[in-house]
């Protein structure tokens, strides 16, 4: 449970969303929280950085959004981000400075740390991004079962109910994700680990890893 834990998965000084945080110790416990966050936050962001440009959107007078970019609020779009062609954010996201959201990506209920790369046909829903990283291209967050049951973590015999029937998945800083993977509901993968290109990943993913396929999970030397 440790390795689950905010504190082992994210470097909190890398988010405009910090306070979101505050009182939880997982970080599937704030995904219901993110759209009154964005509104509350938005109203105190200064008018000398950033543009009320929408309902409940603010973007950063840095950033750079492209004008096929579909944007729905609440969302913040923070300083030298860049949203790119055709890019469709549905709400409730948070996107970090200098974070790259590209061609066809679409967004809902996230939270992506500053300098997050989503750059090219990934989806990303009710999921978490820590700093730094970064989904290959075709990549995606699978957030709901295929059975429409709540979603459980597991880690080997350990079973966590999340009480949420959507989550996609908590990426710690640094994580690599190889193009074409699949993120199943309930994924976390911890700091520094990467995935290899067309896996498919459930479950949790130690930090300091290489995820080859499932079953084969190797540190990093």
């Amino acid at each position: 449970m440790e390795t689950l834990k905010i504190s082992q998965l994210y470097d909190l000084d890398q988010t405009i969303a910090k306070d979101l945080f505050e009182g939880a110790t997982y970080p599937w416990e704030v995904l219901g929280k993110i759209s009154d966050f964005i509104v509350a936050l938005g109203k105190t962001l200064p008018e000398d950085k950033y543009e009320l440009k929408g309902d409940n959107i603010w973007i950063a007078k840095s950033a750079k959004v492209a004008p096929t970019a579909c944007l729905n609020g609440p969302l913040i779009v923070d300083e030298d981000a860049e949203i790119r062609h055709c890019a469709f954010v549905r709400g409730s996201a948070i996107v970090g400075k200098g974070a790259v959201v590209g061609n066809s990506t679409e967004l809902k209920n996230v939270v992506l740390f500053n300098k997050v790369q989503v750059p090219h046909y990934n989806y990303v829903g009710d999921s978490i991004l820590g700093y730094k990283s970064h989904m290959g291209a075709g990549s995606i967050t699978s957030n709901v079962k295929s059975d429409k049951k709540l979603v459980v973590i597991k880690k080997g015999e350990l079973q966590i109910e999340t009480g949420l029937k959507k989550m996609g998945a908590m990426l710690g800083d640094e994580v690599e994700v190889g193009c074409n993977s699949v993120l199943n509901p309930g994924t976390v993968i911890g700091r520094n680990s990467n995935i290899y290109p067309t896996s498919c990943v459930r479950g949790v993913v130690p930090a300091n890893s290489i995820f080859k396929k499932q079953g084969s999970v190797v540190s990093k030397q």
